[in-house]
Parts: structure tokens; sequence; C-alpha cells
């Protein structure tokens, strides 16, 4: 499989949608180096995701990247059980997340109770996230433009 590169000024937009894709919480001045302006994927999983007032909701399980438009679609949060038993997955798309520099996680915000009733799914049981009419449906869940759109 060969994927297209595009030309420069369609990779210079694409970096530029993906640098305001996530909004930062306390956004550091010192730009050099890795984050938090770019950052690996592998770097982000596992952080804490937190609603507005600080309280935990889960954690990022996965970031998932729609490679043909090299773009990130969705992270993949859990939330519930207990020691990782019974969790739910959920996709969140990437703009409904904040990234929160001085706690090392995301923001959230988004009241538990709409949590636990947004449309989740089980580890061995992933929604077709390319299907446009899932994706639409939880990028109208949480209120987001979805990111093919931008």
């Amino acid at each position: 499989m060969t994927m297209k590169l595009g030309t420069q000024g369609e990779r210079s937009t694409s970096a530029a949608r993906m640098r305001a894709a996530a909004q930062t919480v306390a956004q550091d001045d010192d730009e050099r180096g890795p984050g938090p302006a770019v950052m690996g994927a592998k770097t982000l999983t596992g952080d804490t995701v937190c609603d507005a007032e600080g309280k935990q909701l889960g954690k990022i399980e996965e970031i998932m990247l729609d490679t043909r438009g090299g773009r990130i679609a969705y992270a993949v949060m859990s939330f519930g059980g207990f020691l990782g038993m019974g969790d739910k997955l959920f996709a969140v798309p990437w703009d409904a997340l904040e990234l929160d520099v001085e706690n090392k996680g995301f923001v959230l915000r988004v009241e538990k109770e709409r949590l636990e009733a947004a449309p989740g799914f089980d580890k061995n049981h992933w929604p077709a996230m390319a299907d446009p009419t899932w994706a639409f449906a939880i990028h109208e869940y949480y209120e987001t433009k979805p990111y093919w759109a931008r």
C-alpha cells in the first residue's frame, strides 16, 4: 500500500490543523524540544482525563489516527470498572479534549453522568470508526465539528 504524501502546501495545512486540534490548558512558553506543541502519541497514552473541576473521569488507552487524512481522529478513553476490570471504552473526538500541561493529562468538559450515557464499547467489540454514520453520531454527542470537516 502506498500513501500519497501530498504537496508541501497540503502538509502545512494538515500540520496547522493538528496544532490547533487539541486546546492546551496552561500552555508552557518554552517551545524547545518535544511537547507540549508536538508530542509522541505513546507519551499521551495512559494519561488521565479529568472533568472541568479536576475530578478524574478515566484515562487515554489509544490515540486513533486517520491514516488517509493524516489527522488524529479520536482518543479512546477508558472509564468505569475497578482495577481495569469492566472498563467501558469511549471514542472521544480529539477536539473535545484539552491538554493540561501542568497536570500532565487532559480535560474533557463533560459531566460524569453524560459520559456514563455516552456511546461506548468494550475492548473486544470496537465500532467501525471509519463508518460516517457512527462518526457523525460521536461528534454530535460531544458537540464537536467532525475532524474531516475542518
